[in-house]
């Protein structure tokens, strides 16, 4: 667990700060993606993750035991907060040595694979992005955000959601959490599903 959570720490801070960040500098997106083995940007300058490694065209560096300031320099990216953007910001600073377990970065990878194609099998119009603010996937529609969290405060584990904006009338046993509805991925057979069952039961 501890390698879970210091590792989804550590991609979160990557994510933002030399993604999300640089990205939204030269292409004014915050947007990032799932990518196989990893996640990246939609735009310039086109950084990804992949494997415990952080790419930028033909450059790459192993994350872990490095800094965001040392990456930045080696990949000529520059880091940047989205303070401006939005307030739950990444608290890791430029000099902070990061911890990247590569096991625990498949992990997420996968989650992050799983909910992609569940998110698109469920809503097919839909395009599922990976937000920097909180490091999750999701989609919203009809006021219900839906999807996958690699962990967090509320859930250390990689978890499915089912967020309606207003909880007004909203009762029974499927809705677990302050926020909705909430399931370990470990716990969910089918994903897709479980994001129909939020909606259908949504609509009653």
């Amino acid at each position: 667990m501890a390698d879970l959570t210091s590792t989804r720490r550590s991609l979160h801070a990557v994510a933002e700060l030399l993604l999300a960040g640089p990205q939204y500098a030269e292409s004014g997106t915050i947007k990032l993606t799932p990518m196989l083995n990893g996640f990246g940007c939609v735009a310039a300058p086109g950084a990804r993750v992949k494997d415990g490694d952080l790419l930028v065209g033909r450059k790459a560096a192993h994350l872990d035991g490095r800094t965001i300031g040392d990456l930045g320099r080696e990949l000529g990216l520059e880091p940047r907060s989205l303070g401006d953007v939005y307030n739950d910001c990444v608290d890791l600073a430029l000099d902070h040595v990061l911890s990247v377990d590569v096991e625990a970065a498949d992990d997420i990878a996968l989650a992050f694979d799983l909910g992609d194609r569940a998110l698109r099998e469920f809503a097919p119009d839909e395009t599922p992005v990976l937000w920097p603010e909180h490091f999750d996937l999701g989609i919203t529609v009809a006021e219900v955000n839906y999807g996958v969290s690699p962990g967090d405060g509320f859930l250390e584990v990689p978890y499915a959601y089912v967020g309606p904006w207003s909880l007004d009338g909203v009762q029974g046993d499927f809705w677990n959490a302050p926020f909705g509805a909430a399931l370990p991925l470990s716990d969910i057979d089918n994903l897709a599903f479980f994001f129909s069952q939020g909606a259908e039961l949504l609509t009653r």
